[in-house]
């Protein structure tokens, strides 16, 4: 039998996507839609307007089930007579820190119920969790990061600590499982929010961008045997790094913006995290899925402005940057004075407010 025939006979594969409407679930959800023959799709996610709005093209080919993560019932429904599981649902900064004890309670306690929904009705299915580069906190002095370093989320990070208990969860569960530690995770849609600030503009910055991503997690159900009871980092390789200072003059030239004259007490100086992947390799000699760079990054904010947004911007740059600056809760804690924020956010010596 060649090859095209075995292709041809080979079992529809059953899988449950969680958390299908974020940017990386949505170019999950692309990606079994262009195999969707060879799969019997569930995705699991939150009954609100927005969240249909983003999963109404796959209405037609894919299941639906809407309900709460930490529901038994419909984990009961979308758990049953899965083979594999592509974990993605979470409250994400800055609500998770804005909200702990929500994130506790999805971050940590959904996928608890999850995994034993899991073990309860599809004994056999693989379970593949995303993690996230905030598990190895501030690494502002130390970029260079490996699977094998220690977890020293940054103070505050709620969500890096849900995720580091997740990570255990799923470890100590009886189902086959693998777990990818997403570095940032660039998409077609930008998001402005006061993390923006909260990043030093020294840090090392390697990206992903969300397409490379899904298709990542797609191909892993092909991949089981290499995968199974590993922990990888997840990112674009070599041609995705930058500091974020370079990233953001980048970023800010091919939005129209001009060039990154924000003040620099404007952006935190350490307690964030981020860095380069060393053994970003591992993952990409299995998977083969690191096609996007950050020049085709670049491009794309550049070709999604149209030119009437890019003539906007540049004319009402000055009223943008000031708006920006309004976001930024570092800048906030020194005019504020806020002592405790100062130290979160800076180092012994508290930058000048003019």
């Amino acid at each position: 039998m060649t090859i095209s025939e075995l292709s041809e006979t080979r079992p529809i594969t059953r899988i449950l996507v969680t958390g299908g409407a974020g940017s990386v679930g949505l170019e999950v959800l692309k990606e079994l839609q262009l195999q969707k023959k060879w799969y019997d799709v569930k995705v699991l996610e939150r009954n609100k307007p927005a969240v249909l709005r983003k999963l109404k093209p796959f209405r037609k080919d894919f299941q639906l089930i809407l309900g709460d993560l930490c529901d038994p019932a419909i984990l009961a429904r979308a758990t049953a007579d899965i083979d594999f599981v592509i974990h993605l649902a979470a409250i994400i900064p800055p609500l998770a820190d804005q909200d702990p004890d929500l994130a506790e309670r999805v971050n940590v306690g959904g996928t608890r119920k999850l995994i034993e929904s899991v073990e309860k009705h599809s004994p056999q299915a693989f379970f593949l969790y995303t993690s996230s580069v905030s598990v190895y906190g501030d690494r502002v002095y130390n970029p260079w990061i490996t699977v094998d370093d220690p977890l020293l989320p940054s103070d505050g990070d709620e969500y890096a600590e849900t995720k580091i208990k997740a990570e255990k969860s799923v470890r100590k569960s009886s189902l086959k499982w693998t777990i990818f530690r997403l570095s940032a995770i660039m998409g077609p849609q930008t998001r402005m929010d006061p993390l923006f600030f909260h990043m030093p503009l020294d840090t090392s910055l390697e990206i992903a961008s969300a397409r490379d991503t899904g298709f990542a997690l797609v191909e892993s159900i092909y991949h089981q045997a290499e995968l199974r009871g590993k922990i990888f980092n997840l990112s674009g390789g070599g041609s995705c790094r930058a500091t974020y200072r370079e990233f953001l003059t980048r970023a800010f030239t091919a939005k129209g913006l001009g060039s990154l004259d924000l003040p620099e007490r404007a952006f935190a100086q350490r307690n964030f995290h981020c860095g380069n992947y060393i053994d970003s390799d591992q993952l990409e000699e299995i998977l083969h899925f690191q096609q996007d760079s950050l020049e085709d990054y670049y491009r794309m904010l550049t070709k999604k402005s149209t030119y009437l947004e890019k003539t906007a911007t540049l004319f009402f740059q000055a009223f943008i940057k000031l708006f920006l600056l309004t976001k930024s809760e570092p800048l906030r804690a020194i005019r504020k004075k806020n002592h405790e924020q100062i130290n979160r956010f800076f180092h012994d010596q508290q930058p000048s407010v003019t």
